[in-house]
């Protein structure tokens, strides 16, 4: 089937998501743009109302209308294009909730981020979306110079500023519901679902993102343990991700989750990702969380040691393309060459991650990770 398609009404759209379920489909037949629309479902097992809002091509928004709701979710995916499997899943998520075949018990909120690059199977289009975000920090990172020359605008950038507005109007707006309904404490999450480019030693593992002082969440950990995740990479400054820009900008709980390696739509072992799926079903539906007593023997945490940015050309790495994340290298093996520069391992046990010599001058093309003790409250 071939993408984008021949624009359809909002009330066209509507009558054919409520047949198959398939937002997917319709966010990669529009590309760009959609006609905004909202309805209401009755679940079948519980016969809870919700209602579903589209508000543009890749934004589906789910509220209970039965009773408040205590918790506020985003669920993004396809921030890449060319990373199947959490589309998979959240597709899969999406057709249940909009045919009432699942309860919905939390406000959620799902995103596919970048259908443009979804639609031609790749990373992005013109522009790697997960630089693009905004913090205090990074003031604007969808108008700031990304390493593709000052001032450009491209729909990478305008789509980051749509899906921060989108994010932080669901927030917000989730805040202001609760307090109509006296309550006053809403907790925030954001799971911002990825594929790494190659394959990992650790085949599924989250990025923590920095928090500012604040403290590690252990049930956080338990969560995405029971999702099927050990490996945790603690990230030790501000950065320009989606689940950065959730984090610090609304307190949410939130993770940029790899799982698995990039593979074409089809091509995925879906069964692979059986805890993931049961987990977020459990945590959008209300049921109980299976998660096992913290034991931090049952991860493998590690945080960022050096970042390594393309400044030059004559950028290299000095491993093979089949080397997975994770690989640990003795200290001082060069791993790098910037133009003239050797970038060289400096610690015990120090692995590369997110290699990826292809970058824009500027932009980020390796990680180092080390081994660390980490206590979470």
């Amino acid at each position: 089937m071939s993408y984008p398609q021949a624009q359809l009404s909002a009330q066209q759209l509507q009558e054919q998501l409520l047949v198959n379920g398939d937002f997917l489909h319709l966010t990669r037949g529009h590309e760009f743009s959609m006609a905004a629309f909202n309805f209401e479902v009755v679940c079948k097992k519980s016969e809870a109302k919700s209602k579903v809002s589209v508000l543009d091509t890749g934004i589906i928004v789910f509220e209970p209308l039965s009773h408040s709701s205590s918790k506020d979710i985003v669920l993004s995916s396809a921030v890449h294009g060319n990373e199947t499997a959490p589309i998979e899943i959240c597709s899969e998520l999406i057709k249940q909730l909009v045919l009432g075949e699942l309860h919905l018990e939390h406000r959620t909120l799902f995103l596919f981020g970048n259908p443009a690059s979804i639609n031609i199977g790749k990373r992005f289009v013109e522009e790697n979306l997960n630089r693009l975000f905004s913090s205090e920090e990074f003031s604007g990172g969808h108008s700031q110079d990304q390493g593709q020359g000052a001032g450009l605008i491209n729909k990478e950038r305008h789509r980051a500023l749509l899906l921060e507005n989108t994010v932080r109007d669901f927030f917000i707006s989730g805040s202001e519901q609760a307090s109509l309904v006296g309550n006053k404490h809403i907790e925030r999450f954001h799971y911002d679902l990825h594929t790494a480019i190659r394959g990992s030693k650790n085949d599924k593992f989250a990025v923590y993102p920095f928090r500012h002082n604040q403290p590690w969440v252990k049930e956080q950990l338990q969560f995405m343990l029971a999702c099927g995740i050990n490996t945790i990479l603690f990230s030790n400054s501000p950065t320009t991700t989606f689940s950065y820009f959730s984090s610090n900008e609304f307190g949410a709980h939130a993770f940029t989750v790899e799982l698995g390696k990039v593979k074409p739509f089809g091509e995925n072992d879906m069964a692979n990702f059986e805890g993931v799926k049961t987990n977020l079903t459990a945590l959008v539906s209300g049921q109980p969380l299976a998660l096992a007593e913290y034991n931090k023997e049952d991860f493998s945490f590690f945080e960022i040691d050096q970042i390594i940015d393309r400044q030059f050309d004559d950028f290299r790495l000095h491993f093979a393309d089949d080397v997975e994340n994770f690989t640990d290298f003795p200290i001082g093996t060069v791993v790098a060459t910037d133009g003239e520069l050797e970038i060289k391992t400096q610690k015990q046990g120090e692995a590369i991650i997110f290699p990826n010599a292809n970058v824009a001058i500027g932009q980020r093309a390796l990680l180092t990770v080390i081994p660390v003790d980490v206590n979470p409250e």
